[in-house]
C-alpha cells in the first residue's frame, strides 16, 4: 500500500507526537518497540529496544559462520488510543513479518498471518480501550513445511522486517483488509493511441448509519442511500482527465473511466504515470480517500522476437535482486533502496527480477518511476543449493494465499510485467538433487489463478530442469544456467539455441559466477595457477560474464536476460569467496561500496554515457611478469601507458572491451594508466 499517497479528508491535529486526521490517518509505528526471545524469555527480562523495521538476523551468530537464528521473538510496544480516535476504526497494517506472526492486543489474540514477504491487515477496533494498550506480536522464522519458502539459496531473516502502520478511519472506509491491498485496483480494459478505458475497482467496508455509530453489516440499507463514491483521474502532468460518480450499493464498486489520447508508460524511455483519486462520501462529506498511481501499457512475449512493450520490441537486461543489505539484513530503510536504484540506473539495466519473494513496496515504487521492468514472484523456490525440492503438498494453501496477496497488493504497479510462479522446482531427481511430490499439477493451478486475477500480464517460471514439463505451466520459461568461466560463450550459445527449438518463449532468469574483489588470479596463466573451488578471483568472474554477454546480446528471442545477481547477499549454505555464509555472485559487494569489474563491463554495454574502466586495479601483488591489461569503455579508443611509456592506442570490440596482450612487468612497482580524452584511470601493480 502506498501509504504516503493516502490523503486525509480534512484538517489534521497533533496529539502525543502523532498526527491524527478526520477521515483517514496513517501512523507509522517505528519507535518504542521492545523485542525478547520468545522461548528463552524469563519473568522480569527487559529485552532490547529496537526500531522497526527490524530483524534479528542482521548477521550470523558470533563464532557460528554458517548459523543464523531461526527462532521466535516477542515484539511489544504501547499503543495509545487517544480521545480523538473515539468512534473511529483502527487497523494494524504490517508490510511484512517474517515468517509467521500472531498479533495480540491486551493479551487477546487479534489474528495470525503465515508468510513473511506479503503484507497483512487486521482490524483492532474491538480489541482496544481508551488510553494505553499493550500491542504484542509473536514472530517466528522457524522452519516449517507449510509456510513458504521451504528451500532456496538465501537466509530467511526473522522479525518485523518491514514497516508497521496504524490506520485510523471513519466507520465507513475504503477497505484495507482485502488481501491487504490498497483497496483500489485499476484495471486496463482498452488501449490504443486515441483512447483508453480503465475500470476502477474499490473495496469498501461500511459500518455506520450515522457518524460515529457502528452498526452490523446487515443493517446498511439506510446508509447506502447516503453513500457515494467518486473517482478522479489525473494525467502525468497533473491535469484532470476523467471522472466518475456512483451511489454505493455494496462493498465492491467498479466504475469505468475513459481517457482520451493516453500517455503510455514506456519503460526507461518515458515512465509516465497517471494518478487516480477515489473518494468515499457519506451525506456529502468525505469519509475516506485513497490515491494510487498507475501506468497505461501493453506487454507481450513472442517466442522468436522476445519481449514487446506497447507493441515495440524492448530489450530486457538486468539483474536478480534480493531485499538484503549489509548491516540491515532484510530490514532495509529508504537509504538502502535509494542506493540500490542509483546503481541499477547507472548500470543501464532495464530489468530486475525480484528474487525469490515479494519485495518491499518501496522498490516497486522506485522502479515505476525509473521505468525498470519487473518480474516479481511468490516464494515457491528450491533447491537453490539445498538437496531437496521447494514443493511439498503441505505448502499449497500458503502458496495460494501468497499469490492472491501479491497480486492484490502490487496490481497497480506498471513496472510489473511478469508474475513469477516458482524458482527451481524439481519434476524428478536430478543427480544429487531430490524431488518429492510432483509439482506440475499444482503449478498449473497457480498459473491459472494468476491469469484469472490478472489477464494482462504474462507468467514466468525459473527452472533448472524439466523445460518440456513446465512449458504448459507458464507463458515464459526462464532458465537458471551456469557455465565454466572460460567456456561460457560457447556453452551458453549452444544451450539456449537448443532450448529455443521448443517454440515456447525461453529466457535466461539466472546466469553468472562468483567473484571476490579481495581474491585475484591472472587468467593469462590459468594453466599454471591452482586454487580451490571456493576461491573466486574477480578476474575470472569478469571473463565469465564477457563470454555470457557475447552469446546472449544478439539472441533477440530471449525475452529477458537476468544476471545472478545484483549484489552479494547472506546465504548460510555458502562457503566460498572471501566470506563464508555469503553468495558472492553479485556485481557489487554486500555493502554496495565496491563495484566489481563485472559491474563496469555491463555498464559499458548498457549505458552509452562516456566511461572508462581499468580492470584488476585491486590486483596489486603480482607473481608473473607477463600479463594482459583489460579496459571497458564506451569511448571510441583508449591509450595504454606502462611506467610512463606509451604502449598503443586501441578501439573497443563489440562488447566495449579493449585487451592489450603480452604486457611485460618489471620487478617492483609498475604504474598502469589508460587515457581517453578527459578520462583516465591509474593503478600500481607490484611484481615480487
Amino acid at each position: 500500500m502506498k501509504f504516503w499517497k493516502v490523503v486525509a479528508a480534512v484538517a489534521m491535529f497533533v496529539t502525543a507526537g502523532e498526527i491524527v486526521a478526520e477521515g483517514r490517518n496513517d501512523v507509522v509505528l517505528s519507535d518504542g518497540w521492545v523485542v525478547k526471545p520468545l522461548y528463552r524469555c524469563q519473568r522480569g527480562f527487559v529485552g532490547d529496544t529496537v526500531t522497526v523495521p527490524h530483524t534479528w538476523n542482521v548477521d550470523y551468530e558470533p563464532g557460528e559462520a554458517y548459523r543464523y537464528d531461526r527462532d521466535a521473538r516477542s515484539y511489544q510496544r504501547i499503543l495509545t488510543v487517544t480521545e480523538e480516535m473515539r468512534g473511529k476504526r483502527l487497523f494494524l497494517y504490517f508490510e511484512g513479518a517474517n515468517s509467521v506472526a500472531t498479533v495480540f492486543l491486551n493479551r487477546r489474540t487479534v489474528g495470525e498471518h503465515k508468510g513473511g514477504y506479503t503484507a497483512f491487515c487486521l482490524e483492532i477496533t474491538d480489541f482496544v480501550k481508551a488510553g494505553d494498550n499493550l500491542l504484542e506480536v509473536f514472530v517466528s522464522n522457524a522452519y516449517r513445511t507449510d509456510v513458504l519458502p521451504i528451500s532456496g539459496d538465501f537466509n530467511v531473516c526473522g522479525g518485523l522486517h518491514r514497516p508497521v502502520h496504524l490506520l485510523v478511519t471513519d466507520a465507513d472506509c475504503i477497505d484495507p483488509t482485502v488481501f491487504a491491498s490498497p483497496g483500489v485496483l485499476v484495471h486496463q480494459k482498452q488501449l490504443d493511441s486515441e483512447a483508453a478505458t480503465i475500470e476502477v475497482e474499490t473495496f469498501l467496508s461500511l459500518k455506520s448509519g450515522q457518524a460515529g455509530v457502528l452498526v452490523p453489516q446487515n443493517e446498511l440499507a439506510a446508509l447506502r442511500q447516503g453513500c457515494e463514491l467518486g473517482v478522479s483521474v489525473f494525467d502525468p502532468s497533473g491535469e484532470l482527465v476523467g471522472t466518475a460518480w456512483q451511489l454505493v450499493t455494496g462493498s465492491r464498486v467498479t466504475m469505468p473511466v475513459g481517457i482520451s489520447k493516453p500517455v503510455l508508460w514506456q519503460g526507461k524511455n518515458a515512465p509516465s504515470q497517471y494518478l487516480v483519486k477515489v473518494e468515499l462520501l457519506h451525506n456529502g462529506i468525505v469519509a475516506d480517500q485513497v490515491t494510487q498511481t498507475f501506468g497505461l501499457r501493453a506487454v507481450s512475449v513472442d517466442a522468436e522476437n522476445g519481449f514487446f512493450l506497447n507493441g515495440k520490441s524492448y530489450d530486457l537486461h538486468g539483474f536478480n535482486r534480493h531485499d538484503d543489505f549489509y548491516g540491515h539484513g532484510s530490514a532495509l530503510t529508504e537509504a538502502e533502496y535509494q542506493r540500490d536504484m542509483e546503481l541499477v540506473e547507472a548500470s543501464g539495466a532495464t530489468f530486475l527480477r525480484l528474487a525469490h519473494y515479494p519485495h518491499n513496496e518501496r522498490i516497486y515504487e522506485l522502479c515505476d518511476s525509473a521505468g525498470i521492468v519487473l518480474w516479481t514472484e511468490i516464494p515457491l523456490c528450491g533447491p537453490g543449493g539445498y538437496m531437496f525440492t521447494g514443493y511439498l503438498r503441505s505448502v499449497e494453501d500458503n502458496a495460494l494465499q501468497c499469490l492472491r496477496e501479491l497480486v492484490y497488493q502490487k496490481y497497480n504497479h506498471p513496472s510489473i510485467c511478469f508474475w513469477g510462479i516458482f524458482n527451481e522446482l524439481l519434476v524428478e531427481d536430478e543427480g544429487n538433487l531430490i524431488a518429492y511430490d510432483p509439482p506440475v499439477p499444482f503449478v498449473q493451478k497457480l498459473n491459472a489463478l494468476f491469469h484469472e486475477l490478472d489477464p494482462t500480464r504474462p507468467t514466468a517460471a525459473a527452472i533448472c530442469s524439466g523445460q518440456e514439463q513446465y512449458e504448459a505451466c507458464c507463458d515464459v520459461v526462464g532458465w537458471n544456467k551456469y557455465f565454466g568461466w572460460n567456456k561460457s560463450e560457447q556453452q551458453a550459445a549452444a544451450f539456449f539455441d537448443e532450448a529455443h527449438q521448443s517454440g515456447h518463449p525461453v529466457g535466461i532468469s539466472e546466469y553468472g559466477r562468483g567473484g571476490s574483489p579481495l581474491q585475484h588470479a591472472d587468467p593469462v596463466h590459468a594453466s599454471e595457477v591452482s586454487f580451490p573451488g571456493t576461491y573466486h578471483p574477480e578476474e575470472y568472474q569478469a571473463i565469465c560474464h564477457e563470454g555470457y554477454w557475447l552469446a546472449l546480446k544478439e539472441r533477440n528471442y530471449l525475452p529477458f536476460k537476468a544476471i545472478w545477481q545484483f549484489s552479494d547477499m547472506q546465504s548460510c549454505i555458502k562457503d566460498e569467496g572471501d566470506t563464508p555464509g555469503r553468495n558472492d555472485k553479485g556485481m557489487v559487494t554486500y555493502d554496495r561500496q565496491t563495484l566489481k569489474d563485472s559491474y563496469y563491463f555491463y555498464k559499458a554495454n548498457w549505458n552509452p554515457s562516456p566511461m572508462l574502466h581499468l580492470c584488476s586495479q585491486r590486483f596489486t601483488e603480482r607473481s608473473f611478469a607477463e600479463t594482459s591489461v583489460r579496459v571497458y569503455t564506451t569511448l571510441s579508443n583508449a591509450t595504454l601507458y606502462v611506467n610512463g611509456q606509451k604502449i598503443s592506442k586501441k578501439s573497443p570490440d563489440g562488447v566495449h572491451r579493449i585487451i592489450w596482450e603480452d604486457i611485460h612487468l618489471q620487478s617492483g612497482d609498475n604504474h598502469i594508466e589508460v587515457r581517453s580524452g578527459d578520462l583516465s584511470e591509474h593503478c600500481v601493480w607490484r611484481l615480487e
